[in-house]
Formats: C-alpha cells, structure tokens, sequence
C-alpha cells in the first residue's frame, strides 16, 4: 500500500470523529430552533442564520489560496456550487424549519430518518460509489431502530402539510448530500470555497423568500442571540468542517452519521425540553446505534485507495 493510501485511510477516523461533533452542534441547532420559533417565522429565521453564517466566513476567502481556488473555477464549477447551495440551504433548512414549525421534532426526525437509503440509491446512480452488502444491513437496521424510537408517529390532518413540506426537506436533503460528495471529493476545490460560494448563494434565496413571504419582526436579546450562535458556531464553523470530512467519507457513510441526529435530539430534547424515553425509545436508539456501527465497521478500502 502506498503512503498517499495509507493516509487517506489512517484519517477516515479523525473524518469520523468530526463529522460526529458537527453532527452534535447541529443536534443543538434543534432546541434552539423551538425556542426561536415562538418569536421568528421559519423561513426568515432560516435566511437569517445562514446569511450571517456566509457573512461570517467571508472575509476568509480573501487569502490568496482561496482567492486563487476561485478564480480557478470554472463555469461548472460555479453551476454545481450554486445548485449544492440551492439545494443544501434553501430547500433543506427551508423545508426544516418550516416543518418544525408545524410538526412535532419526532415525526420531523423520522421522515428526515430515511435519507441514508435514498443517499445510497443516488450514489450507486450519481457518483459510481458501491454501497456493500453489510452497509445496506446497516442502514437497515438503523431505520428499523428509528421507527422503535419513533411509533407510533401519528398524523393528524392538519399536519399533512407539514408533512409534505418535511418529505420535500428529506428529498433536498440525500440530494444535497450526493451533490456535497461531488464537489468535495476533488482536490481542485478548498472546504471553505465550497461552504462560502453554496452557502451564499442558498442563503441569500432563502433570506429574500423569507422577508418576502414572512416579514422581519424585531429580535429580542435572546432571539439575536439564538441567531448568532447558529450561524456562527453551528453554522459557519459546523458546516465548514463537514465539507473538510466529505473528502474522506462516501456520502453513504455521510449521510448514516448525520442521522445520528435523531439519537442525539431526543437525548436533547430529553434534557432540555422535558421529553421522556421510555424503554420503546431507548431500545430503538440502542439498535438505530448499531447500525451506524456496523457500516462503519464493514467499510473497506475501495479500489482507488488501494492502488
């Protein structure tokens, strides 16, 4: 094996370690989210915290090797970054946030749930990436884990809505997900050129829908606040990191960590919003556990790393 080979393999755990802490910070986003929406409308809430997130991450763009990655950019290159924004920012945080804020954050979670099996079907598709046996067992067992947690999820009809709105963010959400794989697994784009360029195109769509749609209400201390640390901490930091991890990992394997989300928001929202787990729940978190595990487990080097 040669030592590029080696490298790329020896960081697929530190690539999993990040995406785990990003997944956390955006596990949190969830309860702040709740509590904004008493006093934001989502869409403008969504376009707040994005653009300021863009804002934030500007400035360092201006250093000459970011400077130079995108003057290197080609008019594919900004076609595809303008639609991962597109897709990443304004459908999926849009359709989130609106269906936050008419459904509860268990039926939200469970229908976003399903995103590793449709991310796995776009990248066999898409990206020529094989999804193997043992990791198709794995996501398996992992959403079967999910609907423990989750049932019995009840839809009442005023929720529809809702729920189109939710399965709309799950569509937005594995197709962003093949989309980030694309752009990041090259070498000639930086992380930080991919989340500035998507980012500021997605929020910018997003913000002007939502003043548009929805208004600009005055924030308090606290809304500003719940504002400020998601686009900063949870946001531009957060997503910053993620493309970094992209480089590493296949978007299947993405996409299951990032459904670790729904383990980490009940214990969240079992500490901070007084949500119970019974032993249903906890069963079903122990098993959705172990799926996530044993895609890890069962992932091999593919053909490239081995040359």
């Amino acid at each position: 094996m040669s030592d590029s080979s080696h490298t790329r393999l020896s960081a697929h755990p530190r690539s999993v370690l990040l995406a785990l802490l990003v997944t956390f910070l955006w596990s949190t986003s969830w309860v702040l989210i709740k509590v904004g929406l008493d006093a934001i409308p989502p869409l403008t809430f969504a376009g707040l915290r994005y653009t300021l997130a863009f804002l934030c991450l500007l400035p360092f763009v201006v250093r000459p090797k970011h400077r130079e990655a995108l003057r290197c950019l080609r008019g594919w290159d900004w076609l595809l970054l303008i639609g991962l924004g597109l897709v990443m920012y304004s459908l999926t945080q849009g359709a989130q946030f609106l269906a936050l804020d008419r459904l509860p954050a268990t039926t939200t979670s469970l229908l976003l749930s399903f995103s590793p099996a449709v991310v796995a079907l776009l990248s066999v598709v898409f990206l020529t990436e094989r999804t193997r046996p043992a990791q198709w067992a794995g996501i398996a067992v992992y959403l079967i884990g999910a609907a423990i947690f989750l049932y019995p999820a009840e839809f009442p009809g005023y929720q529809l809505f809702g729920i189109g709105i939710a399965v709309l963010g799950l569509l937005a959400n594995a197709s962003a997900a093949v989309l980030s794989r694309s752009a990041n697994r090259g070498s000639t784009l930086t992380p930080l050129a991919v989340t500035v360029v998507s980012m500021g195109a997605g929020a910018v769509v997003l913000l002007v829908a939502g003043v548009t749609m929805q208004g600009l209400p005055p924030l308090s201390p606290t809304g500003w606040t719940i504002v400020a640390w998601l686009a900063v901490v949870n946001t531009a930091f957060a997503f910053t990191v993620w493309n970094l991890t992209l480089r590493t990992l296949s978007a299947t394997e993405s996409s299951v960590i990032n459904n670790t989300m729904l383990i980490q928001i009940a214990i969240l929202a079992w500490v901070f919003l007084d949500e119970s787990l019974g032993v249903r729940e906890i069963c079903g978190l122990v098993l959705a556990s172990s799926g996530v595990l044993i895609v890890q487990l069962w992932r091999r080097p593919s053909k490239r790393a081995e040359r």
